[in-house]
């Protein structure tokens, strides 16, 4: 398998700002993301100790090297509080001279981290942990593919340090997994839908990304490092950036466990998906506060975004905060750890809370809309879908194979009837027939419009469905 290494030139790192780290470039280290990814954030490093134990480094590119608080490129990074992804291109929060570059964990390169260093039990026991800057060298850069790849064929392959290192991370992520979904940890997972596109950025294909162990490997690493630092920061009793989300309405509970029985009749893939769409309506959004109510979704006491750095503003502010509290650092520059001087630090947990909304329904629009140029050039073809929205103008029906979902407006259902909207069953009733549409019922239709500049289509029913 070929392994994608670096041609470009070593940012040259002082032998003073060397000395005042841990250095770690003996340790073997490797990143793992998307393959068209060239922003690297975050990077893993493994070893074995003489006791049998692990040395788990998690590593995170350490922007607030390069960021100054409140200069213009930290304004700036502020004021978008994000990266936004679309579909056809991404708006960096970092230039790219930084995000994919400077800060970037890319291969055999010397890098500047804030890490965590963990040493773990082969039962997954966190022993002891270390916060610290560091300096790192990553040894390999994987895609996700490459990574799973490696755990798919490590018994029918010949082992190295890599193979070796993957597996062991693999089995105590499942560990650290179970672990957390035994507290009480939701489990949802729904299909990112994702485009193939031409020259001129129109789709050629829908498919959707599948989470396999080796995404789950890293998420379970950067939730420990996530819940670490905030599980740290909060011995100090100073102000912190926490990641928290409140418990869901109890209305909302109530409705969703009641359409659960409804659906106990209907088969377990069309069940378990719509039981997923109810719970997400159902919970409450997380976001940045100094106020720590901990993380229902996942059900730790303390959280907080660590890890993402290059695309989230509040993951600088953690590392400026860490730097002051917990390392004792002097933070460079201007003390405050966000850009705006004259803003509380929970105003600007709000200003970012707003932001990752702003740029998360950009991002839905965006996908929305190359749906719509999708489903343009497929008008009067027929799908099999399921119900997967019920208002009082009529039902959303998302189309099986590829998730593109459409509006049948209540007026073209039975023109010659009357429905009548049932809210609290999630459902539309004829007034004449008894004739029922509810969330989760699988129907047949038709593709009937669809405007690619409103991100809107239009769909109605076939006889079949009736």
């Amino acid at each position: 398998m070929k392994i994608a290494t670096s041609k470009h030139r070593n940012f040259s790192i002082p032998a003073e700002e060397i000395l005042r780290r841990r250095d770690m470039r003996d340790q073997l280290t490797f990143t793992i993301d998307p393959a068209e990814a060239k922003d690297f954030d975050d990077a893993l490093s493994f070893s074995v100790q003489e006791d049998g134990n692990f040395l788990i480094g998690v590593h995170i590119a350490d922007v607030s090297h390069f960021v100054q608080s409140g200069d213009s490129i930290d304004m700036d990074a502020y004021n978008k509080g994000t990266s936004t992804y679309y579909v056809d291109h991404v708006d960096p929060m970092l230039p790219e001279e930084l995000c994919n570059d400077l800060c970037s964990l890319r291969p055999n390169e010397d890098k500047l981290c804030m890490s965590v260093i963990f040493t773990l039990t082969r039962d997954a026991r966190v022993i002891k942990n270390k916060v610290c800057r560091t300096i790192i060298r990553s040894d390999y850069r994987l895609s996700y593919e490459q990574a799973q790849d490696i755990l798919d064929q490590y018994h029918q392959s010949e082992k190295n340090p890599l193979s070796e290192a993957i597996y062991q991370l693999n089995f105590l992520a499942k560990v650290l997994r179970r672990k957390r979904f035994d507290a009480g940890a939701l489990q949802i997972e729904q299909d990112e839908v994702c485009f193939r596109l031409d020259e001129h950025n129109k789709p050629i294909d829908i498919y959707f990304k599948q989470m396999t162990d080796a995404n789950h490997l890293i998420e379970e690493f950067m939730l420990l490092a996530n819940r670490t630092i905030a599980t740290e920061m909060s011995k100090r009793g100073q102000e912190f950036v926490y990641r928290v989300h409140d418990k869901p309405d109890e209305e909302k509970l109530k409705d969703l466990h009641r359409m659960q029985k409804r659906l106990d009749g209907m088969g377990k893939q069309c069940q378990s998906s719509i039981i997923d769409i109810l719970t997400v309506r159902a919970m409450a959004k997380a976001v940045y506060s100094t106020k720590n109510i901990g993380h229902y979704g996942l059900a730790f006491d303390y959280y907080t975004h660590f890890t993402s750095p290059i695309r989230r503003y509040p993951d600088l502010m953690v590392h400026r905060l860490v730097a002051r509290y917990l390392l004792g650092e002097r933070v460079k520059g201007n003390a405050s750890p966000f850009g705006n001087f004259t803003t509380s630090l929970e105003d600007a947990c709000q200003h970012c809370s707003d932001m990752e909304q702003v740029a998360t329904q950009a991002e839905r629009d965006s996908v929305k809309q190359m749906q719509a140029m999708w489903m343009a050039d497929h008008i009067g073809e027929e799908y099999d879908g399921h119900i997967n929205g019920v208002t009082d103008f009529g039902i959303f029906v998302q189309i099986d194979h590829n998730h593109c979902e459409g509006l049948i407006h209540i007026s073209s259902i039975l023109p010659d009837d009357y429905m009548l909207y049932d809210e609290k069953n999630f459902r539309l009733i004829s007034q004449s027939s008894g004739f029922t549409l509810t969330l989760g019922d699988p129907v047949r239709i038709k593709v009937k419009r669809a405007d690619i500049d409103k991100r809107q289509i239009d769909f109605q029913l076939v006889s079949d469905s009736f």
